[in-house]
């Protein structure tokens, strides 16, 4: 049935009712024992010791975030409302001016850069990624050492990456078509111009300046830091540390910015983020997960962590030729990290 001829239907179903004609009713589940689908499909599952890949499929959500997902799913509302409402309590919690649950930090990158580039103009909202002859801006700087996949995320929006190394370099790159100067946080370390620097020159040059910290908490200060520093806008994933759904992340930052990139976003349509989509109950998911994530006592997770890195540290050193290290990342994903090493001669194992 099509859309109008299903919504002409239905106009009519009050009055089939009155009638008294039968009325759509709701036929009630048969109750079915609970299926195992991983062993049904045959697909394999177990113990992620590698870290929150999406590959791997992210993380495993916390059980109140499920009830939250399967609670918000028995119940109708304006998408927008949620977001408005949402975007609010997650602004605060991340000391942003706004803030929105996209489709992952992907996602954020490529409507955060829509906003930069639109504004509120519905004419370049429909027109993006198409931005030749617009008067739309068209080119990111980004330094070398943070050029990564993930910048695609601009092109998306139809932009050009254009990467230099020094000050020097970035000042001479600024032009009437720099939109936006995007920072990696992952790679800081990498890079000649640091954090604080990388503002000061968008400021400066009046441009929006942006920071992907996609899989940077913990710290929980991260979720806030980048914000407090000024960064236009801040790119997350939310199916990692903070354990939200896998398809979820955040674009937080200056309130113009989000107010322009939703309009990018469903539930609105003929737009460059139209298939960006998230639902009501990923929304809802991923606000239970930061506040919980916020909330949490970080100083005992660490101590569990540990623990369990000791326990299994203690059970493969008994191995003959097994040698360990713990390792803690600095700028991204900072828990400690235990790495294993053989002897093939003695341990018979490839990697």
């Amino acid at each position: 049935m099509q859309r109008r001829e299903l919504l002409k239907y239905l106009s009519f179903s009050p009055l089939i009712a009155g009638a008294g004609l039968p009325a759509l009713a709701e036929t009630p589940p048969t109750p079915s024992a609970k299926r195992d689908l991983f062993k049904e499909l045959g697909i394999r599952t177990f113990i992620n010791a590698a870290g929150t890949y999406t590959a791997m499929t992210g993380s495993l959500m916390h059980d109140f975030v499920i009830d939250t997902i399967a609670d918000a799913s028995k119940e109708f509302c304006m998408l927008d409302e949620v977001q408005d409402k949402v975007g609010e309590k997650i602004a605060t919690l991340v000391h942003s001016e706004a803030a929105v649950v996209t489709s992952g930090a992907f996602s954020a990158l490529t409507l955060g850069m829509a906003g930069i580039l639109t504004g509120l103009d519905q004419k370049k909202v429909e027109q993006l990624p198409q931005l030749e002859g617009t008067g739309m801006k068209s080119e990111v700087i980004c330094q070398r050492s943070h050029e990564i996949g993930y910048n695609h995320a601009f092109k998306n929006a139809g932009c050009k990456i254009v990467y230099i190394e020094t000050r020097e370099e970035l000042e001479a790159a600024i032009n009437d078509r720099t939109a936006l100067l995007h920072f990696l946080n992952i790679t800081a370390d990498k890079g000649k111009i640091m954090h604080e620097e990388w503002v000061a020159i968008g400021k400066k040059y009046n441009i929006p300046t942006s920071i992907d910290i996609a899989a940077d908490v913990p710290p929980v200060s991260n979720l806030w830091k980048f914000n407090d520093m000024g960064f236009s806008f801040v790119a997350l994933s939310g199916g990692k540390a903070i354990r939200g759904p896998q398809s979820a992340g955040l674009l937080m930052g200056k309130k113009d910015i989000i107010a322009a990139a939703r309009l990018s976003m469903p539930p609105r349509g003929s737009n460059v983020g139209r298939g960006m989509k998230v639902n009501k109950e990923e929304v809802l998911g991923m606000y239970m997960a930061l506040e919980s994530f916020i909330n949490q006592d970080h100083d005992k997770e660490l101590k569990v962590f540990e623990a369990a890195i000791a326990h299994i540290e203690g059970a493969v050193k008994t191995v003959d030729g097994v040698t360990t290290s713990v390792v803690t990342p600095v700028l991204g994903n900072v828990t400690p990290t235990l790495h294993m090493n053989w002897d093939t001669n003695k341990v018979k194992l490839s990697g």
